[in-house]
């Protein structure tokens, strides 16, 4: 893996720092893999994606919505067009209220957790750095393949929200689009969004609203089944932020559709 990217990279469950290990296969093939060398904890590298999830070890709404989009991934893209088509804009278009917000300079380290097939690497500018991390290795699989057709390079990871593989302070850009909704533990993953940004940056976090979940959601073949008999309705995780964030705001997009919570992390050093 290219050194600059390895140096941003951490064990998710320590925060120490990894390096690139090689093994060899059973027919002698070499293997690059990452390893923390305090601990000796190994993370395997899958068709150039770093795996950091032990998929036996994903529980709850975790493995639940993994399974969703793990099924939802061959489709996703066309989905997407078709929902955007009947409803007379474009995925551009209809992307613009949150992707808007980002603060989004040429060089840039971008950070988008939840990357899915990666529409969003498409609609920003091509001159920065782009790492995206999924709970879905069918949705990488996609990602990976549209970044083929665009001819667009990001670094791809597969792992939880709630454990980010990433140094702290790392990032100049940190978003998420779709997914915090159905989380394990969505205070968790802010505070991850927020340990790896660096001070000053502003983060945004988008995703549905309750109006949309039962509007839409709820009643789709197949897929409501994921959606119908939930426990509680769904909510922008506002009341999730920790003390000491700046400039906290919320609004509502695509006429209440969607939420869109911004806010800035402290110019200086912030201890979670």
């Amino acid at each position: 893996m290219i050194e600059r990217v390895v140096s941003l990279l951490c064990d998710p469950a320590t925060h120490e720092s990894l390096e690139v290990q090689v093994e060899f296969d059973r027919k002698g093939a070499q293997q690059p893999l990452l390893a923390n060398p305090k601990s000796g904890r190994r993370f395997p590298i899958r068709e150039g994606i770093p795996v950091f999830l032990n998929e036996a070890e994903v529980s709850g709404l975790n493995r639940k919505y993994q399974k969703m989009y793990d099924w939802m991934a061959p489709g996703y893209d066309l989905a997407a067009k078709l929902y955007a088509y009947f409803k007379r804009t474009d995925l551009r278009q209809m992307r613009s209220g949150y992707l808007d917000e980002l603060e989004i300079r040429g060089g840039d380290q971008v950070l988008e957790v939840s990357v899915g097939t990666g529409i969003n690497v498409l609609l920003l500018p091509p001159n920065i750095d782009f790492y995206g991390l999924d709970i879905s290795w069918g949705m990488l699989e996609k990602c990976r393949q549209n970044l083929r057709g665009w001819k667009r390079e990001a670094n791809l990871f597969y792992g939880e929200a709630e454990n980010l593989p990433f140094k702290s302070q790392s990032f100049d850009v940190v978003f998420h689009f779709g997914g915090i909704n159905f989380f394990n533990d969505k205070a968790r993953a802010i505070r991850e969004m927020i340990r790896v940004a660096k001070p000053g940056t502003k983060i945004v976090i988008s995703d549905e609203t309750e109006k949309h979940v039962q509007s839409v959601y709820e009643k789709t073949p197949l897929l409501g089944k994921y959606f119908r008999g939930r426990q509680e309705a769904v909510s922008p995780p506002t009341e999730l932020l920790p003390q000491g964030m700046l400039d906290v705001r919320l609004k509502e997009l695509r006429e209440g559709r969607l939420y869109c919570l911004t806010f800035r992390t402290p110019a200086q050093p912030f201890a979670l």
